[in-house]
């Protein structure tokens, strides 16, 4: 599949008291990655059976949807410390399809990954308007024959040129990895799932 890809995504985050330390957030970005090669080695995806030689063609959707909440239990002029919870649900799409053998191929399936993870928060004013903005969520579960797991981390640096309005530089690196060992657990598929997508984000914020 694609190694490089251009991700839109969009965010908002809420303080709903008038302390400032009660916080809800929302992410959420897609990615779709595809690809084409001639298999190399005999592929085995259920009932099917691809063999060398024939081509292959195969596309990921992959959506990430986070909702979350932090409590800021150190706060001052310059740092700001929190940690929260969260919960990422995660809609995952995967196509294979081949033709030149005996018999063309298309394979589709589809779960949701549903995870809660725990977050911690550290925003840091480096002066009144550049800001270090750092954060990691992360969990683990291991449930029946179901295990999966999410490390997701954040480190920002903002400019707050305008009254309302702000721009940043962050380097992301979501892991994700699934495993189920028969579809009677947790997880509404079979298999064994991984996923990183790491790069630099570039974004505007309006802030009010």
């Amino acid at each position: 599949l694609d190694a490089n890809t251009t991700v839109l995504r969009l965010s908002g985050n809420w303080r709903f008291t008038k302390n400032l330390r009660h916080s809800l957030d929302f992410i959420w970005y897609s990615n779709r990655r595809k690809g084409d090669t001639t298999a190399a080695q005999t592929i085995e995806i259920g009932d099917i059976v691809i063999n060398p030689g024939e081509n292959v063609k195969a596309s990921l959707d992959l959506d990430v949807i986070r909702v979350g909440y932090s409590y800021s239990f150190f706060q001052d002029d310059r740092m700001d410390l929190a940690v929260g919870g969260g919960l990422y649900i995660i809609p995952i799409v995967f196509k294979v399809a081949s033709s030149g053998g005996a018999i063309d191929a298309n394979i589709s399936e589809s779960f949701t990954a549903p995870l809660p993870v725990f977050s911690l928060r550290a925003d840091i004013a480096i002066t009144p308007k550049w800001f270090l903005r750092n954060r990691i969520d992360a969990f683990y579960l291991e449930y029946d024959n179901y295990k999966g797991g999410i490390v997701d981390t954040r480190i920002a640096l903002e400019w707050e040129a305008f009254k309302h309005i702000g721009f940043g530089l962050a380097w992301d690196n979501f892991r994700l990895k699934a495993e189920a060992e028969d579809d009677t657990s947790v997880a509404d598929f079979l298999g064994t799932f991984k996923f990183q997508n790491m790069g630099f984000m570039l974004y505007l914020k309006g802030y009010f």
